[in-house]
C-alpha cells in the first residue's frame, strides 16, 4: 500500500495551486524539480493549467488509474474531496488539511466522517494534518515543507540509507534539516499527522522491508496499538535495521492509580520504553543524541563489544570521557603492557593506561599525536576509539597533516568506530565526516554516542532471547478472573498458575480465628478480606505478629476498626496465615495498558516500591532468562545477591514466578487491569507471595 505513497506511477494533487510556494503548489513544483517520471495530475476546477501541466476539474474526471491523491484543500472541503477520490478508485490519499481531531470535537467528528467515506470507497488515508511524504529515489515529493528552499533553493538532502517516520510534521522537518546539515543521506520521509488510518507502525513495517532504507528514525507522540507497533519493530529487527526512536510525552496519562499500586507506578512512557527495548529499538532522549547516533548507524557501524579506548591531549578531558564511558555502561580496558611501553618511549610522562593522555608534546606534533592513536588501535584492539583533539581543527598549519595521518589509520582499521572530538570550522568537520569519522565538538557527546551504538549493537540479540525458556502453563481453569476481587481469590489464582503463596485460611468468626492460630502454633498475621479495601494496610485491616492466645480478641478488634473507618465496606472475613520471617521482600506486578498491552514489573518490595520507584518493566510474556536479566537490572539487586553478608536469594525461584506471571498476564490481558504481589519474599531456598491483589478490567 505504501508503495503508492513513495513510488506512485501516477498522482493527483487536489487543490493544486499555480503558486509553487503554497501547500497545494509545492508537491507539483517539487516533484517536477526532482525529475519525477510518473504522471502528475493537478486538480483545480478554476484553472486549465497548473505550473505547465494540464489541470483537471476533479480526480474522477481524469479517467485514468491514479495511485495516490494528495488532498490540499480546507478541512470543510475534505469530505467532498475524499468522495471524489473514492469515486475515482484511488487506493491511497495523503491529507494535508488541518482542523480535524487535533483542533476540536467538531474536528474529530469531521475526521470520522472523512474516514468513513474513505473506507467505504476502499481508500487508505495518511493524515489528516499530515505534512506528507517524499522519496528521493523516485522523485515524488508529496509534502509542503519549505526546508528545500534553504541554501538558496539547494536545501535538498542527499540520497542515503536513512528514512524518517514522524507523527509530527514540524519535528520531522527539524530532523530532516539536522540530518542534512550533518551530511547524512536520506531515502524516504513521512509524517503521519493525526493517524486516522495509516500510522507509524505501518510506516515502520514498510521501511523495514524497503531496500533503500538501512536505518529508521522515528518520532512518536503516542501509540494506539502496541501489538501492531511490536510487529513492525520485530520486522525491522529481523531485517537487522536499527530503529532510533524519539518520544514526546512522559506523563502518566492512562494509568489508573485508584485501586492498584502497580497502576500508580506505571507511567505509560515507561511501558513504551520497555516495549521498544523488547523489540530492539533504541530510545533517544534529545534531538542531538538522535542525530549523533543516526550518523553512526548510517555508516553501518556496529560494536563487537561494549568496550572503548580513549585518547586525549588533555588529562582533564581524559577523565571526563572516562566518567561518561563508565556512566554509559562501556568497559574501559587498560592498554596492554606492550602498548604502554611503546607510548612511554614516545613521551615518557604520558598517561598510558586508558584513558590515554598523550600530553602537551602531542598538541604541537601531529605525527606524534597520530602515533598514540595508532598504538591504541594496534595494541589496545578497542572496537571503538574516541580521540579528544581540542581546538586543532582551527590551526591551519596542523589540520591538513592531522587529517591525512588520521585518514590513513581510518583505512587501516575499517572495522573500528573512530570518533573525533574536535573544535573546527564546519567545512573541516564535514571533511572528517566524509573520511568516515564520527565528529563531535563535545567529547562527552562523542562517548555517549559510542555508548548508544553499543546498545544498538546488542539490541538484536536481546530481542531474540526474550522468549527463550518461557514456562509452559496449562490453560487457566480457576474461577473467572472478574470474580478475583479480594486477597483470598487472588491467592487462589496465583496457586493455579504455579506461583507459591503462604498458606492462609479465611475465617468469619473470632472462634475460627483462635482455632486456626492454635493450629498454626506460632505468631500469625490477620488481614481483612474485602473487595472494597484493596489496600488493607492503609485501611487499618492488617495485624501482624498476633499470638494464638489473643487471636480471637484481635479478630474482633480488627473487624471493629475496619467497620468504623469503612462502614460501607463488604467484608467477607479475615485471612489467618503464619508469620514469615527472613528473606528479601520484593514486588511483582502486572499492568495492562489499553494500547500497549500487558507488562510485568519487578522491584524491591514493601513500602520501598513506591518510595524509590526502583522498578524494571518487561512486556509480557517472557522466559526465565529474561526474568533473570530483569532482576539484575534494578538498583536494589545487591540485596538479593548477598550484599553485606546476607544469604543470596533464590533467583531461580524468583525468575520462575516472574515468567509464569508474565505468561498468565499475556493470555488474560483483556480481562485484567493490574496485579500486585507485595511482598513476594525470596529466601535462600524458595520464595512465597505474602499478599496479592488482582484488579479485573471493568466491563465496557
Amino acid at each position: 500500500m505504501l508503495e503508492r505513497l513513495f513510488r506512485p506511477r501516477s498522482a493527483a494533487i487536489v487543490g493544486a495551486s499555480t503558486d509553487p510556494c503554497k501547500p497545494g503548489g509545492m508537491p507539483v513544483h517539487y516533484s517536477k524539480l526532482r525529475g519525477y517520471t510518473g504522471l502528475l495530475y493537478p486538480v483545480n476546477p478554476g484553472a486549465s493549467e497548473v505550473q505547465g501541466l494540464r489541470a483537471w476539474p476533479s480526480v474522477s474526471a481524469i479517467g485514468e488509474p491514479v495511485d495516490c491523491a494528495v488532498i490540499a484543500v480546507p478541512a470543510a472541503q475534505s469530505i467532498a474531496a475524499m468522495q471524489d477520490v473514492a469515486l475515482a478508485r484511488v487506493p491511497l490519499a495523503v491529507v494535508f488539511s488541518a482542523g480535524f481531531a487535533e483542533l476540536s470535537e467538531e474536528g474529530r467528528v469531521l475526521q470520522e466522517q472523512m474516514l468513513r467515506v474513505a473506507r467505504e470507497g476502499g481508500v487508505r488515508v495518511l493524515g489528516p494534518n499530515s505534512m506528507g511524504a517524499f522519496d528521493l529515489a523516485s522523485g515524488f515529493v508529496a509534502t509542503f515543507s519549505s526546508s528545500f528552499e534553504h541554501h538558496g533553493g539547494s536545501g535538498w538532502p542527499t540520497k542515503g540509507p536513512v528514512s524518517v517516520a514522524s507523527q509530527s510534521g514540524a519535528v520531522g522537518v527539524d530532523i530532516l534539516v539536522r540530518l542534512r546539515e550533518r551530511s547524512i543521506g536520506l531515502a524516504k520521509w513521512v509524517a503521519t499527522g493525526n493517524q486516522c488510518d495509516v500510522d507509524l507502525a505501518d510506516c515502520i513495517e514498510f521501511l523495514a522491508a524497503d531496500a533503500d532504507t538501512r536505518v529508521l528514525v522515528v518520532y512518536v507522540e503516542g501509540c494506539r496499538d502496541g501489538g501492531r507497533l511490536a510487529q513492525a519493530l520485530a520486522a525491522a529487527a529481523a531485517a537487522d535495521k536499527p530503529v532510533l526512536v524519539l518520544k514526546a510525552g512522559t506523563s502518566e496519562a492512562g494509568a489508573n492509580a485508584v485501586a492498584s499500586h502497580t497502576a500508580s507506578l506505571a507511567a505509560s512512557d515507561e511501558l513504551f520504553g520497555a516495549l521498544l527495548a523488547r523489540h530492539g529499538a533504541v530510545r533517544m532522549r534529545a534531538l542531538n543524541e538522535l542525530i549523533d547516533l543516526t550518523a553512526a548507524c548510517s555508516r553501518a557501524q556496529r560494536l563487537a563489544a561494549p568496550s572503548i579506548g580513549l585518547v586525549s591531549i588533555s588529562g582533564g578531558v581524559a577523565a571526563l570521557m572516562a566518567d561518561e564511558a563508565a556512566g554509559g555502561g562501556l568497559e574501559i580496558p587498560p592498554m596492554p603492557a606492550h602498548g604502554e611501553r611503546r607510548m612511554r618511549e614516545l613521551v615518557s610522562f604520558a598517561a598510558t593506561r586508558n584513558p590515554i593522555d598523550a600530553g602537551a608534546p602531542a598538541m604541537a606534533d601531529m605525527a606524534l599525536l597520530a602515533r598514540f592513536v595508532e598504538i591504541a588501535l594496534e595494541d589496545g584492539g578497542y572496537p571503538a576509539l574516541v580521540c579528544f583533539l581540542s581546538h586543532l581543527g582551527y590551526v591551519d598549519r596542523f589540520f591538513d597533516e592531522l587529517r591525512s595521518r588520521l585518514v590513513r589509520l581510518r583505512c587501516r582499521f575499517p572495522d573500528r568506530v573512530i570518533a573525533l572530538a574536535i573544535l573546527a570550522p564546519r567545512e573541516r568537520s564535514a571533511l572528517l565526516e566524509q573520511d568516515g569519522f564520527l565528529v563531535f565538538d563535545d567529547p562527552a557527546r562523542a562517548v555517549a554516542c559510542v555508548a548508544a551504538l553499543a546498545h544498538v549493537s546488542a539490541a538484536r540479540p536481546h530481542a531474540d532471547r526474550c522468549l527463550d525458556d518461557v514456562p509452559a502453563l496449562a490453560p487457566y481453569s480457576g474461577p473467572p478472573i472478574a470474580m478475583a476481587t479480594d486477597e483470598a481469590a487472588a491467592r487462589a489464582v496465583l496457586e493455579i498458575i504455579g506461583i507459591p503463596v503462604v498458606s492462609a485460611r479465611l475465617v468469619t468468626s473470632a472462634a475460627q480465628a483462635a482455632d486456626e492460630a492454635a493450629r498454626i502454633g506460632g505468631a500469625v498475621a490477620l488481614k481483612v478480606a474485602s473487595p472494597d479495601l484493596p489496600h488493607k494496610t492503609e485501611s487499618g485491616g492488617v495485624m501482624l505478629g498476633v499470638a494464638a492466645a489473643s487471636a480471637a480478641q484481635c479478630f474482633d478488634a480488627l473487624i471493629a476498626r475496619v467497620r468504623s473507618a469503612h462502614p460501607a465496606a463488604n467484608i467477607s472475613g479475615v485471612l489467618v496465615s503464619p508469620m514469615v520471617t527472613g528473606g528479601v521482600e520484593t514486588f511483582i506486578g502486572v499492568k495492562v495498558d489499553p494500547a500497549l498491552g500487558a507488562f510485568v514489573a519487578f522491584g524491591i518490595g514493601g513500602v520501598f516500591v513506591e518510595v524509590y520507584r526502583d522498578l524494571a518493566w518487561r512486556p509480557a510474556p517472557f522466559g526465565r532468562s529474561e526474568a533473570l536479566a530483569m532482576i539484575r537490572e534494578i538498583r536494589g539487586f545487591p540485596l538479593l545477591d548477598g550484599a553485606r553478608g546476607r544469604e543470596r536469594a533464590d533467583l531461580g525461584a524468583l525468575a520462575e514466578a516472574l515468567s509464569r506471571l508474565s505468561v498468565f498476564a499475556a493470555r488474560h490481558a483483556a480481562e485484567l487491569e493490574s496485579i500486585d504481589i507485595n511482598p513476594f519474599v525470596v529466601h535462600a531456598r524458595g520464595a512465597l507471595a505474602l499478599d496479592a491483589l488482582i484488579v479485573p478490567r471493568a466491563p465496557d
